[in-house]
């Protein structure tokens, strides 16, 4: 199976100035665990995830005053809508990370979890035996 096969093409962007609060309520409406941030100041597309907001907050920094390019991960690991999910999986075991911004031509076309992988390769839900 392929990535373009479980990626979200649900992605959400925004852009270094929105606050972690604002970002964070984005996220939470969209039901995304990323977003991709669009900075061109800092090398163009970077991603902001929930965990980069969860430390923040721990940190006792404010989200209504943390600016999204604070968090954001530029150097970015991308991956092609041709890529399997082996190599994706192999790329986050590897970076130690739980999102990968796909590309197609350049531009984001997708974002792919951990989630979605497991999704793909775990047989679907049976209901639970009767005790």
């Amino acid at each position: 199976m392929l990535v373009r096969d479980a990626m979200s093409t649900v992605v959400l962007t925004i852009g270094p100035a929105h606050t972690l609060r604002q970002a964070a309520a984005l996220m939470s409406a969209r039901r995304v665990g990323a977003a991709v941030v669009l900075d061109p100041d800092a090398g163009g597309i970077g991603i902001l995830t929930e965990r980069d907001i969860l430390n923040s907050v721990g940190l006792g920094q404010n989200p209504d005053t943390e600016r999204t390019h604070a968090h954001t991960t530029n150097n970015v690991v991308f991956a092609a809508p041709t890529w399997t999910l082996e190599e994706a999986a192999r790329a986050m075991a590897h970076g130690g990370f739980r999102h990968l911004i796909v590309l197609d031509h350049g531009e984001p076309a997708g974002i792919v979890s951990v989630r979605d992988i497991i999704r793909c390769w775990a047989p679907a839900r049976e209901p639970a035996p009767a005790l």
